[in-house]
């Protein structure tokens, strides 16, 4: 089979490095890709907004199945386009991945089929926020409504900080804003936890612990994503049940019922009070850094599930999975979430060995003829896997060490509150 993927992050890497392991793979390509996905697959510098393009791109190259990594192409359209055209895709239809295009649509869905999460209200203008926060409680949480590369949610410690985030959101931080989400402070611990669907089936696939602040300690500004550890340290089947039975089954059925089904990755942020779980958001697709953590714990062919998704077949599909956790610490531009330098050299890249356990995956790279260079905020993603978190935390570490990237800066703490020194 000829296979595309289409984005162009440590996810993106992460999912070709699973996919070529398939001896079902003719040809992989990568749209737009980076310096990681240039070693495994055919990199096409292409507009991820122009479907016509990217039609044209995979007709031309009888490709046969098209994976769609981040949520910007899905939330636009792209599944429905492509299919039109009888085209396998694996990722949502433009409907479903509103549960994530907006964060209003999916806390309705949630308060008419009575799915646990905090208490809302939608605010329409400017004014009527600032009218709004004149009368709340802190610490509230405001989030943007369309998509915000998951930097657009505010915990606001008072009057200041809330007004300070209406007027970021108003004034087009994270594009044309319509409305406004407030919400009271949820308390517990977060997880994230992931589904695969096929339309009628949907199997587990994986949980994880995501850390979004940029400093260690979880404080400072929030990012795409620091590092992450797999299984979440709060998974268990107890939980499990209930996440199925209050979040992942209405919602489903809120689909279903509009006549609608969810094909794809589900990922839900949740908080977990008392062993209660409450959803915060939905993505439609694997998180970054936590698909670069869980698909190297995954023993099946990966090429062969999302073809099952394809063709409706997950029900026949026994998901398993090694029995080892898993570390991801994520390498990031010095002055990331804010300014930084592009185009810097990372040397020695291609002379860091490597153990059985080890991975390195690309992000915001790219491949010159002379080495690799940064192209973004988050560059590199160092994932191990072991029975032991602390061990492999050291090894990923002592990894990022030998690299020595002086442009470079990253989280030493990924997996506090589970790892016991």
């Amino acid at each position: 089979m000829n296979v595309a993927v289409i984005g162009s992050g440590g996810r993106e890497h992460a999912i070709c490095e699973s996919l070529i392991k398939s001896n079902k793979i003719k040809k992989l390509f990568c749209l737009p890709g980076n310096g990681g996905t240039a070693s495994i697959a055919q990199n096409t510098n292409i507009n991820l907004s122009n479907f016509k393009e990217i039609r044209n791109f995979v007709k031309k190259n009888n490709i046969n199945l098209v994976v769609v990594g981040p949520e910007k192409p899905l939330v636009e359209g792209i599944t429905d386009y492509l299919e039109k055209y009888k085209i396998k895709v694996f990722g949502p239809s433009k409907f479903a991945s509103q549960l994530e295009g907006s964060k209003i649509f999916t806390k309705n869905i949630c308060k008419k089929y009575k799915i646990p999460t905090a208490n809302f209200v939608i605010k329409q203008n400017r004014k009527q926020s600032l009218t709004y926060i004149q009368k709340v409680k802190f610490p509230l949480i405001i989030k943007a409504d369309n998509l915000a590369s998951g930097k657009g949610v505010y915990i606001c410690k008072n009057k200041s900080d809330a007004t300070k985030a209406i007027n970021e959101i108003f004034n087009g931080k994270f594009g044309n804003a319509k409305k406004i989400l407030f919400e009271d402070f949820l308390h517990g611990e977060e997880m994230s936890y992931f589904i695969i669907s096929d339309g009628s089936t949907f199997r587990y696939f994986g949980s994880a612990q995501d850390h979004k602040r940029v400093l260690e300690g979880d404080k400072g500004k929030n990012t795409g994503g620091m590092g992450a550890y797999s299984p979440s340290r709060l998974f268990s089947k107890n939980l499990e049940k209930k996440i199925i039975k209050k979040i992942i089954k209405p919602t489903l059925k809120a689909l279903k019922d509009k006549k609608q089904k969810f094909k794809g990755f589900l990922y839900a942020g949740l908080m977990i009070n008392n062993n209660e779980p409450y959803l915060i958001e939905y993505n439609v697709r694997m998180g970054d850094p936590e698909c670069q953590t869980i698909l190297p714990t995954l023993k099946n062919d990966f090429l062969d599930i999302l073809i099952a998704c394809c063709n409706n077949k997950l029900s026949e599909k026994k998901i398993n999975w090694h029995n080892k956790k898993s570390i991801c610490i994520v390498l990031c531009s010095k002055g990331y979430p804010d300014k930084f330098k592009k185009n810097i050299e990372i040397k020695k890249l291609d002379k860091i060995k490597k153990k059985k356990n080890e991975f390195i995956f690309h992000a915001g790279t790219i491949k010159k003829d002379q080495g690799f260079f940064s192209n973004g905020g988050r560059v590199l993603n160092f994932v191990s896997t072991s029975l032991n978190l602390l061990k492999s935390r050291s090894q990923v570490l002592k990894t990022i060490k030998n690299l020595n990237w002086q442009n470079g800066f990253y989280r030493k703490d990924i997996g506090y509150k589970v790892i016991k020194k």
